[in-house]
């Protein structure tokens, strides 16, 4: 949570400015016709690794109940195949109904984003999801794309960045944590209470 978008700023950063080398003496509407083509690579690159990351999180939870609650007998830890279907098609659905609000809120209110700097940030964003998929280390793809944005849009200038709307975006993060912990725990008491009570 606190490392991914750091490391999302760093990578972000530096690929912006390489690209920006190489490409200097081309013009911007080249630039933007080249990445423009070359962000359908990105976004798709990032979209699978986003499943990786969280899609791995979501199945191992649904296992995991289904474990406990007896419904699924197994020696070792083995993701059932409807699980997998369950919790992808519960991530392109949640993508595609919200997905526009947090594309709005990354890619307009964070900072504006040109396609070269689109592809930098989704493909640094891509390369912390799939290094800690790799490694098992469970890593929320809204905090890695947001460094990564930040990262870009700072490479510009550093007003580029709206950091009033990152700060805000910090402060639910760190919120949401002991929010649905405290949720979870006052759902358990509640489930407790009702099934001693019976």
């Amino acid at each position: 949570m606190v490392v991914s978008p750091i490391v999302g700023f760093v990578i972000a950063f530096a690929l912006i400015i390489a690209m920006m080398y190489v490409f200097r003496k081309t013009s911007h509407s080249r630039v933007n016709k080249i990445f423009g083509k070359l962000q359908i690579a990105s976004s798709t690159f990032l979209s699978l690794t986003h499943g990786s990351g969280d899609g791995q999180k979501t199945m191992g939870v649904i296992t995991a109940l289904l474990i406990a609650g007896g419904l699924l007998h197994t020696k070792s830890f083995v993701i059932p195949i409807p699980v997998i279907i369950v919790a992808a098609s519960a991530i392109s659905l949640g993508t595609f109904t919200g997905g526009w609000r947090i594309i709005k809120t990354m890619a307009f209110r964070l900072t504006d984003l040109k396609p070269y700097q689109g592809f930098c940030a989704e493909t640094g964003g891509g390369a912390i999801l799939a290094s800690m998929a790799l490694f098992g280390i469970p890593v929320s793809t809204t905090h890695a794309i947001a460094g990564s944005i930040m990262g870009v849009g700072a490479s510009r200038r550093l007003s580029a960045v709206r950091w009033g709307v990152g700060k805000r975006m910090v402060y639910a993060w760190i919120i949401t944590i002991p929010a649905s912990a405290a949720i979870a725990g006052f759902c358990l008491f509640i489930i407790k209470l009702l099934t001693n009570s019976l």
